[in-house]
């Protein structure tokens, strides 16, 4: 039986973790992390000096996931989308959240003056949906609420639903 990939993207703090958590818990896919996929293999092309973080070694984390990717089955987690080949995904989901939930959010996971601001600016501009419409066909493109833990329910009920339907 083919499984089919989905990929969860949007600004950080939207949700993508716990909702990827979620779903492969509830459905058997394997869920992965793009970040913590990077930290664990040292998948990084450097530093960013300005947002206290290291740059993702994109080429190297594709080269990382092609064996899992083309067997199927694998929800992939990440705030970027447009490096990612377009043949992977089967759906694409870009969870959004309120800026006012989105601010409390990063504030809590301690993210510098600049890096929040940037954060809420990309949110506001829908700069990931944007990505995710540039880089996969518009019909497999899809924005979901992710402010409160209803929402985190509605859209695991909906993925699920998806995921049954198209699982050959």
């Amino acid at each position: 039986m083919l499984l089919p990939n989905i990929l969860l993207t949007g600004t950080p703090g939207v949700g993508k973790t716990m909702l990827g958590k979620e779903l492969e818990s509830r459905s058997g896919l394997k869920y992965i992390n793009v970040g913590d996929l990077a930290r664990e293999g040292q998948l990084y092309d450097g530093y960013d000096e300005e947002y206290e973080c290291p740059i993702l070694g994109e080429d190297r984390v594709v080269d990382e996931l092609g064996n899992q990717m083309s067997k199927g089955g694998v929800i992939v987690d990440y705030h970027g989308c447009d490096f990612f080949p377009e043949r992977w995904f089967h759906i694409v989901f870009v969870l959004q959240a309120d800026n006012s939930v989105l601010y409390k959010r990063l504030e809590t996971r301690g993210y510098n003056e600049k890096k929040l601001k940037d954060n809420i600016q990309c949110e506001i501009f829908q700069v990931l949906y944007e990505e995710a419409l540039a880089s996969y066909k518009e019909e497999i493109v899809h924005q979901l609420p992710s402010n409160k833990p209803e929402d985190l329910e509605d859209n695991i009920n909906q993925i699920l639903k998806w995921i049954k339907d198209h699982s050959s």
